[in-house]
């Protein structure tokens, strides 16, 4: 018995070695970037912004200093940044010249970190220690910012593994649970509710999530209505419990899932601030809640008096301090009033993983924690929001995305197997698959279903063989080794298919390869007409895994006379920028073309399985199968497209 009792503690002792080597391997990439990378190369990479323009600085609803960041320069569109609300930050000036690269010689830090609190386009808000330093950076010429090392999320995901090994109680019933083959899930047994827009499986998976005591996981391959599926558990749960804490990997996931509960007429307070600043949005932030609370005006006014008595104090004030603690004490009681009224109306609290650890939920407890998304979450972020709550219920499919893991040693060590993965395997009885599909074509999704999800997944009849042109074929593969025969004498302008290194470490690129990625579209949409795909918005997605093929082709795309009438129709990005999105028309430029068959990170099928599962109604691979089809899913996948 008592070796059964140490493995699950044994197990989580490991992952803390792990999440130890991704910590260092993280921290030493930053140093590296940070001290040896050009400036150029990390504003193409979207990790810093400059030059920038410093705006007004002031003290926002939640009393920090912050203060405003604008972006300069004019080819900003093609580069998407990496800034989001909760992102750590520091400011720099450079001697250099805005219009050429510099190796860093010439780059000077501020002695301080900010905080990511808000962005929208080119414009960021960034909360800065109240200590005088903000002035000399707005003060300074050449400016720009950078994302900083996270030391924070590392810290809340030691502190929470700590608390998981040490933990009695429910946390520790969860953790033996969750470890422990033999334990089973405990359920209560009632009949199954029926919901009419839900469709059998999806009905399923809330029945199984409402009778779970523990635990429950709900998978959703591509177009299967997870999301749907998830609100419909959430809501149903809300009329047994009183609140219920939902929250995710990333703040996209967080706001994606969050205006869904609002827009099924569910009162959410959202800790953080949205990747999509708008109104309705904001509306349901935590911090604009505070903000439009009837007592906040009085509060403000405490506050900015607390401060002008500080910057005012006379030598000798025997009542300073009792009219600071007069103040200091009334401000307090407002707060915990304003939050009170804030948190006793809210049914959903939603947060980030890391962002559970707010000290706004200091001593909360909940009946049910929703993590969505949950396949792309480390497992010790999922920990810190599990020691407030008695049960879990995960959604997200863990053949989709995995999460990011810098440390290829941790990574091969197992620190990228996640929670929901081990709890799907220990405990398939508490999991749904679901298995209708309502966005692609038959043909797109069966290879997926086959590969992915042992044939189970089907699709509804209304999508089946949903297409643009009549006898269209949903799939090809325009194989890029056709075009390249070394037989002909090669002169200058014969394009080569063949991937090349751009910098040392911004990755691979495959000119020819991109032309042709345009050139194809340009005759699919020849096809279609003008009219029809601006009257219909008939949308494009073009996915490389690659970023340096992504930036490469925003640029080609940006150029080409063609593409003017469609450029709101068309996005470029890399699979993780696709992430939980669809379109009509799926480009797919695979980038990797060599003699040696070396495909590097596309053995990391789930991220195919992404790529192709965006599209509705088309796909068209570019790659070179030579290179491609020696590994079993490429060849698999090219045979599938060949005999269609």
């Amino acid at each position: 018995m008592g070796n059964q009792q140490n493995s699950p503690i044994l197990a989580l002792q490991q992952q803390r070695l792990l999440l130890q080597m991704e910590y260092a391997a993280e921290k030493e990439t930053y140093r590296q970037q940070t001290e040896q990378m050009g400036l150029q190369r990390k504003v193409k990479r979207g990790d810093a912004w400059w030059p920038v323009k410093m705006g007004k600085s002031y003290y926002n609803s939640l009393n920090q200093l912050v203060v405003e960041v604008h972006r300069q320069g004019d080819d900003n569109e093609e580069i998407e940044h990496n800034f989001e609300f909760g992102r750590p930050v520091a400011f720099f000036k450079s001697q250099g010249d805005p219009g050429k690269d510099q190796g860093n010689s010439k780059i000077s830090y501020f002695p301080f970190t900010g905080t990511v609190s808000y962005v929208d386009g080119d414009r960021m808000v960034v909360a800065v220690p109240d200590n005088g330093h903000i002035i000399d950076v707005q003060s300074a010429e050449n400016v720009g910012v950078q994302l900083f090392f996270d030391e924070t999320s590392y810290k809340m995901m030691f502190e929470a593994l700590d608390r998981v090994i040490r933990a009695k109680g429910r946390l520790g019933y969860l953790r033996d649970l969750f470890y422990t083959p033999a334990m089973k899930a405990e359920s209560f047994s009632f009949s199954s509710l029926h919901f009419p827009y839900l469709n059998p499986t999806q009905e399923d998976a809330v029945n199984k999530v409402l009778r779970a005591k523990d635990v429950a996981i709900v998978h959703g391959p591509p177009g299967t209505g997870k999301t749907t599926t998830l609100v419909e558990a959430i809501y149903e749960t809300l009329r047994r419990e009183n609140q219920v804490l939902v929250c995710a990997q990333s703040n996209m996931a967080v706001d994606w899932i969050s205006e869904k509960l609002v827009d099924r007429g569910i009162n959410v307070l959202r800790i953080g601030n949205p990747t999509r600043v708008n109104d309705k949005m904001l509306s349901f932030t935590y911090e604009r809640r505070f903000e439009s609370h009837p007592d906040y005006t009085e509060l403000w006014a405490i506050r900015k008096a607390i401060r002008d008595l500080r910057s005012h104090r006379k030598r000798g004030d025997e009542k300073y301090h009792q009219k600071l603690e007069r103040l200091k004490e009334r401000a307090t009681e407002l707060e915990l009033r304003i939050n009170a009224q804030l948190f006793g109306e809210a049914r959903v609290i939603a947060s980030t993983l890391v962002g559970s650890s707010s000290h706004l939920l200091e001593g909360q407890k909940f009946g049910t924690l929703f993590i969505d998304e949950a396949a792309q979450a480390l497992e010790a972020a999922c920990w810190i929001p599990i020691r407030r709550v008695s049960r879990v219920i995960f959604a997200g499919d863990h053949c989709q995305l995995p999460p990011t893991i810098k440390s290829f040693a941790a990574l091969k060590a197992g620190l990228g197997k996640t929670l929901m993965e081990r709890i799907v395997e220990n405990k398939p009885e508490t999991v749904t698959l679901l298995k209708m599909q309502y966005r692609m074509n038959e043909e797109i999704m069966r290879f997926s279903s086959d590969w992915f999800y042992g044939n189970q997944v089907e699709s509804a009849p209304e999508v089946k063989y949903r297409s643009i042109l009549d006898l269209d074929i949903p799939m090809t593969w325009i194989d890029t080794s056709e075009f390249d025969s070394p037989s002909e004498p090669l002169d200058a302008s014969t394009p080569i298919f063949r991937e090349q290194f751009v910098g040392e470490s911004f990755g691979r690129i495959n000119k020819a390869e991109a032309e042709l990625t345009l050139l194809a579209l340009e005759n699919y949409f020849q096809k279609i007409g003008k009219q029809r795909i601006l009257d219909e918005r008939l949308d494009v997605g073009v996915i490389s895994p690659y970023r340096a093929q992504v930036q490469y082709l925003r640029r080609l795309f940006k150029k080409r006379e063609f593409f003017k009438p469609y450029r709101s129709l068309i996005s470029v990005n890399t699979v993780d920028g696709f992430q939980g999105q669809e379109r009509d028309i799926i480009l797919i430029s695979l980038v990797r073309s060599n003699d040696e068959g070396q495909i590097g990170f596309l053995r990391d099928l789930r991220r195919m399985n992404v790529a192709i599962t965006r599209a509705r109604m088309k796909v068209i691979i570019l790659g070179d199968a030579s290179t491609l089809t020696r590994h079993p899913f490429y060849k698999k996948l090219f045979d599938y497209i060949e005999a269609l």
